[in-house]
């Protein structure tokens, strides 16, 4: 047995949870969370010529034209995303939101938000889905609250999926997807704590009803076209989308259901005319006259689908193989110039602009002015999918830190609610009081969820959690895809498909799994903190199975079906391996051990 004391390692158990392993490997390291300097080595500006000097601005000059170019084409490629989505699972999303039975329990209701924008890859979309459904009575704005919460969480999976683009180098992908799961989960553990309180008293439903009653505001103008007016020239030429025929699937418009999401024709005219019309009006027939509307279509939209004889489905996975090739291209590219221009002096520059603090007793508002500026930014995109993404691979290289990345993408919350905020004052009158107060439910959930975890630093759990799930992720690569299976798909499906199942099913299966999450949690705390004031037995998780508090067996299984998977890539035709006799049996190519290991180690990476 292991002796007593709570520093004191079990030295002969085979046996070493993850958190140890990592924090063995990191100390050889020292801290991989400090922004590491990226190194100069050119020729000083000082040590140059005229022509020399001359040579660089040209250079760099090129440099920042090509890192615009690939970052319009990457807003342009999420954009393009974003409705190949659509296409693929738009009307799925439009009939989940018709099942109004399911809509009043307020978990499916998160989930189904979830689900709902991780399909059209856009809490806009979803969000104003939401908007129409209660503009229309279908929805009450009481019940629509939890479904804001979860387009809130579902958003966050885009910057998540950009993060994987970077895991060929574990520090980078270290600081990449750490930089962009905090966000996630910022999102979660504000729903965790403010879902159950505005089921138990409606504080958001409460709080912004109050305020649209107490603001006599009248509809206004169009909410602004920022961002779009620069990417709707290229995208519109790529596909354009009637996003009409979602809201009438959502509203139960049944004729809807057999429209194509495709917009064929851009530019038509409504006419009507008094037509005379045969009625029978008891058992006699009578002329009487009557508006006939007719829609006229006058110009086809010019985008490369407009002719195609495809089905949405079919045109949808096309863009999305497009789309997601054309975004990991452009950040590959991104991240390769970035690399190349933010050295020495000008990152030391950019790097103290960003990441240093103001001098006490200001140093507090420098968080909250990131807030500022990441609400802003991402109002002029007018999408915080945008802004996360684009500083995903800047946190991957170190030049934004994670503690800074917290409260930008805090802002970036903030940012995309006023959009919603301005539609819903461009809506009509008589709709314009329950479609401005669920985008205020959306904004004061951000801020609630700010005054809860950033306001207080002690309070910034996200941040710890986001640096464990990098380190894990940075070990095990293919973590990450586990992480964002489960979390984005896998959770919400089976919550889901217990709410359907009832009450009863959902409350029987969900309780006993939140009572062993929590103490699970409560264990690890106490055995970090003070093992002393637990059983022997519970000192280390060292009594259960390997696998069960270790990756390292499953790490070795999927290495080694990856590496199988190679070797079996590595292995020529059988027609080329026949003998000169047709009856002579087939021999593969035999592997070599350094191929073996070649394909192991690559696998291994991998």
């Amino acid at each position: 047995m292991a002796p007593n004391g709570p520093s004191v390692l079990l030295v002969h158990s085979e046996v070493v949870p993850i958190e140890k392993e990592l924090e063995a490997g990191l100390k050889d390291q020292g801290d991989p969370w400090n922004v590491p300097e990226l190194q100069d080595n050119g020729v000083a500006w000082s040590d140059l010529d005229r022509k020399g000097k001359a040579a660089r601005l040209m250079v760099s000059g090129g440099k920042l034209v090509l890192l615009l170019g690939f970052l319009y084409m990457f807003v342009c490629s999420l954009d393009i995303l974003s409705s190949a989505f659509q296409l693929v699972g738009g009307k799925a999303a439009g009939d989940i939101f018709q099942e109004n039975s399911v809509l009043s329990n307020p978990l499916a209701g998160l989930v189904i938000g979830v689900l709902v924008t991780l399909l059209v890859q856009s809490s806009s979309t979803s969000s104003s889905i939401i908007v129409s459904m209660v503009s229309s009575g279908l929805l009450q704005v009481q019940s629509a609250v939890p479904i804001i919460m979860g387009t809130n969480i579902g958003t966050s999976v885009t910057n998540t999926i950009v993060a994987l683009t970077q895991a060929g180098d574990r520090d980078v992908f270290r600081r990449a997807f750490a930089g962009a799961t905090v966000h996630d989960f910022f999102n979660w553990l504000s729903v965790l704590v403010l879902l159950p309180l505005e089921v138990a008293s409606g504080y958001l439903y409460r709080l912004t009803g109050l305020l649209v009653n107490s603001l006599h505001i009248q509809s206004g103008e169009q909410a602004p076209q920022l961002l779009s007016v620069i990417t709707d020239p290229l995208t519109n030429a790529v596909i354009q989308l009637d996003e009409d025929v979602l809201n009438d699937i959502a509203t139960g418009d049944s004729s809807a259901r057999n429209k194509s999401l495709i917009k064929i024709w851009c530019e038509t005219e409504t006419n009507t005319t008094l037509q005379n019309m045969t009625v029978s009006i008891e058992g006699n027939l009578t002329w009487i006259l009557k508006n006939v509307s007719e829609t006229v279509n006058l110009k086809k939209c010019a985008h490369m689908f407009a002719s195609a004889n495809l089905s949405d489905l079919a045109v949808g996975f096309i863009l999305l193989a497009l789309s997601l090739l054309l975004l990991c291209t452009c950040l590959v590219l991104i991240v390769k110039i970035l690399n190349s221009v933010l050295k020495g002096q000008v990152a030391l520059a950019i790097k103290k602009i960003i990441n240093t603090d103001f001098p006490f007793p200001f140093s507090w508002v420098t968080g909250y002015l990131a807030i500022i500026v990441g609400a802003g930014m991402t109002f002029v995109v007018q999408s915080s999918s945008v802004f996360t993404s684009a500083i995903t691979p800047l946190v991957g290289i170190g030049v934004i830190s994670i503690e800074r990345a917290y409260p930008l993408s805090l802002g970036a919350n903030i940012g995309t609610t006023t959009t919603a905020i301005l539609a819903a004052l461009a809506g009509p009158v008589g709709t314009l009081s329950n479609s401005l107060q669920i985008a205020l439910v959306h904004l004061f959930f951000n801020v609630s969820g700010i005054v809860l975890w950033y306001t207080l630093p002690f309070m910034r759990f996200p941040i710890r959690l986001a640096k464990a799930l990098g380190s894990c992720t940075a070990k095990y690569r293919w973590f990450a895809v586990l992480y964002i299976f489960v979390c984005f798909v896998l959770f919400p499906l089976v919550v889901f498909g217990l709410s359907l199942a009832g009450w009863w099913a959902l409350i029987s299966v969900g309780v006993p799994f939140i009572v062993l999450l929590l103490f699970i949690t409560l264990v690890n705390v106490i055995q970090s903190r003070r093992p002393r004031w637990l059983p022997r037995v519970l000192r280390t998780w060292d009594f259960l199975p390997y696998w069960m508090h270790s990756l390292q067996p499953l790490d070795r299984l999927v290495t080694a079906v990856m590496a199988h998977c190679s070797c079996i890539c590595c292995r020529r035709p059988p027609e080329e391996d026949k003998a000169g006799t047709a009856g002579s049996p087939v021999q593969p190519q035999e592997l070599n051990p350094g191929t073996m290991q070649h394909a192991a180690a690559k696998c291994t990476h991998l």
